[in-house]
């Protein structure tokens, strides 16, 4: 499949917010059950263009222009950043696929995008958050490369733990 990553346009905001909460929903992340806080971060997910005005946002395109997935790339002194708290660290969150694009490259489209942007600004590691429950997405950093990382491991809400990795990069 070929695929493009690029910034997303303005018109397909209301689309990419909703993709990002659909993935987040078939995960099983959104339970409502789950924690009072999923609502409030359904809303963010939803929020593609706060996203866009705050950070960017990237997209995935197949070669039809369908958008099968996303992610928030997180430059310096954007409030999205969490964990790239040094100048040359960089960081990327709200890592999603459509269940259509699954398992065809996408998510590793994106993260390959993030990387060299990563060393394309001049950073040395890349950290990100990730659930326990997102296996596939942990697989995925472990083949690019990621270590898990236990002094990265935090709570960013109430109820909510997330492990941290991190990769190394060379230029």
């Amino acid at each position: 499949m070929t695929l493009a990553v690029r910034v997303a346009r303005p018109d397909e905001y209301v689309a990419v917010g909703a993709l990002t909460a659909e993935a987040y929903r078939v995960d099983g992340l959104l339970d409502e059950h789950e924690l009072p806080a999923d609502a409030a971060y359904e809303e963010k997910l939803l929020d593609a263009g706060r996203r866009a005005r705050e950070a960017e946002l990237w997209v995935a395109v197949d070669t039809d222009g369908d958008v099968l997935g996303t992610v928030t790339w997180c430059p310096p002194r954007s409030p999205w950043r969490q964990l790239a708290l040094a100048d040359d660290q960089a960081e990327f969150r709200m890592l999603s696929v459509a269940p259509a694009g699954r398992r065809r490259g996408v998510a590793r489209g994106l993260v390959e995008a993030c990387l060299a942007r990563a060393l394309a600004d001049g950073m040395t590691e890349v950290v990100i958050w990730s659930h326990p429950r997102m296996l596939g997405a942990h697989a995925l950093y472990d083949r690019m490369g990621f270590e898990r990382a236990f002094d990265l491991d935090g709570s960013p809400a109430p109820g909510v733990f997330l492990w941290g990795f991190r990769l190394a990069l060379q230029p």
